[in-house]
């Protein structure tokens, strides 16, 4: 077992850091006020070729792994991007990338693959219903064949990047629940243009994440050709489940990087901040709870690392992706948390940026999946115990 990181690993530690350094805390604080799309960031890791890191070296791309991505990603979180960074990825690494090099026709790779990598293509995946968001197969969301397209009707939630995006990976069922026989059946993947007419997208107001938009998307009569089609008609959940977890594992990245960041905040502040004579970090009482924090997010990132590896070599990984995302969201949240208690009045105001960092990590704790669901995965899959919720 060799946990040393290679020197292709170190080099894209090294990049993504030289390509954040001009992005600084100050630079992230103006984005989030003005609640706008970091495209100088964006620009940055596209001319660096970073956007490229899993898509295959024949669409314009590093050829390189979900582990590589995930590393990239823990350092340009840490560097004071955060959330941002990681939807950067999640949207167009995950969603686009990674979905349509594994399970795309050669016909999708060449139209989508090189606009991914060169950064002048976005993305997005419009899966939740504001009936069905954990509960996918519940979903009802059509997707009719009409000779040589399908008609799509339905409505998403919670859809990221909708906007901006000039490609969309959609869940839809072709066939009902008490068609296809189970539940998980009859759902199949698209691609498609979220431009397309009928289609309309609405802006949903939040607490953080300010740099990306989250969205309604709304599809009426929506015309998808055949060749939109993601692999094999009804089957695309078995086909989502392996986007599913390069997102945890990507989310994982995104709270490990921005837990680190935080640490990092409040470990400098209680070396400067002197109160009855001493600084305030020689007090256990804060202390301690930093190093906790700091304990749970190497956990998260060994584990993370681990269901990458797994996945990468087309492992299962199911298990060990939500444990980490589960115990990454916790400590990532809580080290926010008790960074603001560390600044004390002063972590309140946006000057000393914690409180930004705190309002985006507490989605996490959500999305892109509960933390209850995490435990109800690691409960039955793990341990064996009864399924404790319905279908």
């Amino acid at each position: 077992m060799d946990f040393a990181i290679t020197d292709e690993q170190r080099m894209v530690q090294h990049g993504v850091r030289d390509v954040a350094r001009p992005f600084g805390l100050d630079y992230w604080r103006e984005q989030d006020a003005r609640r706008r799309f970091p495209e100088e960031f964006w620009r940055a890791l596209a001319e660096g070729g970073w956007l490229g890191l899993v898509i295959p070296p024949e669409y314009g791309g590093s050829g390189l792994g979900t582990l590589e991505m995930a590393i990239g990603m823990e350092e340009l979180a840490a560097s004071g991007a955060g959330a941002s960074a990681g939807l950067i990825f999640i949207l167009n690494s995950v969603f686009g990338a990674v979905t349509i090099a594994k399970h795309g026709s050669e016909e999708q790779k060449r139209q989508y693959l090189p606009g991914l990598a060169g950064g002048t293509l976005e993305f997005c995946m419009a899966l939740t219903e504001p009936d069905a968001g954990t509960n996918t197969p519940r979903i009802t969301t059509t997707a009719r064949r009409d000779g040589d397209s399908y008609v799509v009707n339905g409505r998403k939630v919670f859809i990221s990047g909708a906007d901006r995006a000039g490609g969309m990976l959609l869940i839809a069922r072709t066939a009902s629940v008490s068609a296809s026989g189970r539940a998980t059946d009859g759902m199949s993947l698209f691609l498609l243009d979220p431009k397309s007419p009928g289609i309309e997208i609405r802006p949903i107001d939040k607490l953080g994440v300010h740099t990306s938009s989250t969205n309604f998307v709304y599809f009426d009569n929506v015309r998808i050709p055949l060749a939109g089609l993601v692999g094999e008609e009804g089957r695309g959940w078995r086909l989502l489940l392996d986007t599913l977890n390069p997102e945890r594992i990507a989310t994982t990245a995104v709270c490990v990087g921005t837990g680190e960041l935080v640490l990092r905040l409040a470990v400098d502040y209680a070396r400067q901040r002197h109160v009855f004579g001493a600084p305030i970090g020689t007090h256990q009482g804060l202390a301690f709870p930093l190093a906790r924090h700091k304990a749970h997010l190497e956990l998260a990132r060994l584990m993370n690392h681990k269901a990458a590896w797994a996945f990468d070599r087309g492992l299962p990984c199911g298990a060990e992706a939500n444990m980490a995302k589960y115990v990454a969201a916790e400590a990532a949240f809580q080290a926010a948390d008790q960074a603001m208690q560390v600044h004390g009045g002063y972590g309140y105001t946006t000057e000393y940026h914690v409180e930004r960092y705190w309002r985006d990590l507490r989605v996490f704790r959500i999305a892109p999946v509960t933390q209850e669901m995490t435990l109800n995965y690691i409960a039955e899959h793990v341990l064996g115990l009864p399924k404790s919720y319905g279908a």
